[in-house]
């Protein structure tokens, strides 16, 4: 009951400081005029996004999509690299070299190759999102594989486990909470790879209305697609973490919050 208490109390704060700032807002643009140009009040915000509701979330839906895709596919791929390194050397001097010296190169100066190799379409979007998020999920997947106790593997062999078998019963499970850190940064690096596209040969989604607003100099049609992308990532970033409160309601970080509660 407490826990739960303080859950609502928690809430309340976040949204109060949400509604207080819009309100300093919209009060310091009402003092200060400033050209809407240059700063539109968060009520002339939500009016642009009130006269074509349906864009911008056929706009959000389709940065939404690209993402999710490259999301996944940046999940299925990252894993699989990350258990052919842990158990290759060969796999860790080349592909894991290589990723690293490709995490080096800033991704917008690779983003007009994906244009040129696969179109203007959906498919150089979903790359270069994939592309974004794929690090992370490597690196702490890696992390985690190898964060097992020396002795546990030696015990597993001793009794005759299989590869297969170590790495289902004792590494992934023991990596589940470094995967998870990694996810929730490749979620955020996935909207931004998607971003990035849109950009570079969008001809639909969020980044694409802000670049279209752009042109046009409507300032608060981009502050309505800022505030959307915002909401995405949250949206996305939450959702990845509720799926590691199902997956890991036995490791300390998850109890930590419940600990602290009277």
């Amino acid at each position: 009951m407490m826990r739960r208490l303080q859950s609502l109390y928690e809430s309340g704060m976040v949204l109060i400081v949400l509604i207080g700032t819009l309100l300093l807002w919209e009060v310091a643009v009402y003092l200060l005029r400033p050209p809407p140009i240059i700063l539109p009040a968060p009520s002339l915000i939500w009016r642009e996004f009130l006269i074509t509701p349906g864009y911008f979330l056929q706009q959000s839906f389709s940065t939404l999509y690209t993402t999710v895709v490259g999301f996944v596919l940046a999940v299925a791929l990252g894993l699989a690299l990350a258990v052919g390194i842990v158990h290759s050397k060969f796999l860790e001097r080349t592909v894991y070299t290589l990723l690293v010296a490709l995490n080096s190169v800033p991704k917008v100066a690779l983003a007009p190759l994906f244009v040129l190799w696969m179109g203007t379409g959906i498919e150089p979007k979903i790359a270069i999102a994939l592309m974004l998020a794929l690090f992370s999920v490597v690196i702490d997947a890696v992390l985690g594989l190898r964060s097992v106790d020396p002795d546990m593997i030696n015990l597993a062999r001793a009794s005759r486990a299989s590869s297969f078998a170590i790495l289902r019963k004792i590494r992934l499970p023991n990596a589940l909470p470094s995967i998870f850190a990694g996810l929730k940064v490749a979620i955020s690096f996935a909207l931004v790879g998607t971003i990035v596209g849109e950009f570079v040969a969008g001809s639909e989604g969020l980044g694409f209305a802000i670049l279209t607003a752009q042109g046009q100099f409507d300032t608060p049609r981009v502050f309505v697609c800022l505030i959307l992308l915002g909401l995405l990532g949250t949206v996305l970033f939450y959702i990845v973490e509720f799926m590691e409160r199902l997956a890991l309601p036995w490791h300390v970080s998850q109890r930590t919050g419940h600990a602290a509660a009277p």
